[in-house]
């Protein structure tokens, strides 16, 4: 009896080591297959965020891959009436600056609009009329003779030259909130020049600005407005883009602008930050006012925006600061139309 139940004893006691021995192995892994690290996580990912859809791992060795399909640009819930979305890719257009002063030059050679030689008719303005409205004047397109001058009113009833483009562009010396080269950092050259200033005088108040979008060519903008049409619809790509040939960015004398860090670029809520409270109350001081301001986009036809600055001189920029007109309500009924066909 004494050696069966030694006998017994040594039995459950092989047998619970064996237990112990197979658990411990399952849980350290040990003779098991490796885990790719490549692999952790990526079971689920698919171009749709869910199951299905083509993997953004390569099964074989755990490296990412691109789809073969690019996506679609993103649908941007706030975006500048002129300025185009992040992703979106805009038509090249080779930049050949020359270097001058710290400006890069860049232009072409002079339109008759340009030497004012196009024929032009001042308009009279109606007595007792209302401030102008874009919806009164729906159709009512004319073309300026004056796109040379740094006042040239440019909206919805008002446009450019059929391919007008200044002389004088130049890069100014201020940072970009992006790093290519692009026609998006010119502007006329004293424009620039002023724009120079005032960020020097926003840095020296703690303020970093940094520019967003300047010249766009009257091609870019056709690109740009025919974009918000597919995406947005004819409707809203009129309230937040402009037709070619109607955008202040093509006289190059407007640039958007942000906070360095390019948070809030062309986006609403610019509006709520210290960079948008400078230019407010400083802008003017250096020829450029905020073209579209709060409240008055029945008069201008686009929705505010505290990041678009339009140079107009110093002169006429404290003059629209202080009697609270927009540009479109001063220039009514004085701009120089030419007999050139819209």
């Amino acid at each position: 009896m004494k050696i069966s139940w030694n006998r017994n004893v040594v039995v459950r006691f092989v047998s619970l080591t064996g237990l112990m021995l197979s658990l411990w192995l399952f849980m350290t892994g040990c003779g098991g297959t490796p885990t790719n690290p490549g692999d952790q996580g990526a079971s689920n990912e698919t171009t749709g965020g869910g199951t299905g859809g083509e993997r953004l791992a390569d099964e074989d060795d755990g490296n990412a891959r691109v789809p073969d399909v690019e996506p679609s640009a993103p649908e941007q819930s706030i975006t500048s009436s002129e300025e185009p979305p992040m992703d979106a890719k805009e038509p090249s257009s080779p930049v050949k600056p020359e270097t001058s002063d710290g400006l890069k030059a860049k232009g072409s050679g002079n339109t008759a609009a340009d030497s004012g030689q196009s024929n032009r008719n001042t308009e009279k303005p109606p007595k007792g009329r209302s401030p102008q409205t874009h919806q009164e004047d729906s159709g009512a397109v004319k073309v300026v003779a004056n796109p040379h001058e740094v006042t040239v009113l440019v909206n919805k009833t008002y446009r450019l030259p059929d391919n007008y483009r200044p002389a004088d562009l130049v890069e100014p010396n201020v940072p970009f909130i992006f790093q290519e080269k692009s026609e998006k950092r010119l502007l006329r050259k004293e424009a620039a020049e002023a724009l120079e200033a005032l960020f020097a005088a926003a840095k020296a108040d703690g303020i970093h600005l940094a520019g967003v979008s300047g010249f766009r060519s009257h091609d870019t903008q056709k690109w740009l407005f025919e974009y918000y049409v597919k995406t947005r619809g004819e409707a809203e790509a009129r309230r937040i883009s402009a037709m070619p040939g109607h955008s202040e960015h093509q006289t190059g004398l407007a640039m958007d602008v942000s906070g360095i860090d390019g948070r809030c670029a062309a986006q609403d809520c610019f509006a709520g930050t210290e960079e948008a409270r400078w230019l407010e109350k400083h802008a003017h001081e250096y020829g450029f006012i905020i073209r579209y301001p709060k409240g008055k986009e029945a008069i201008t036809g686009y929705k505010y925006e505290p990041w678009h600055l339009r140079y107009v001189g110093k002169s006429l920029a404290q003059t629209l600061v202080q009697s609270g007109l927009t540009l479109d309500e001063y220039l009514q009924g004085t701009v120089p139309v030419s007999n050139e066909s819209p």
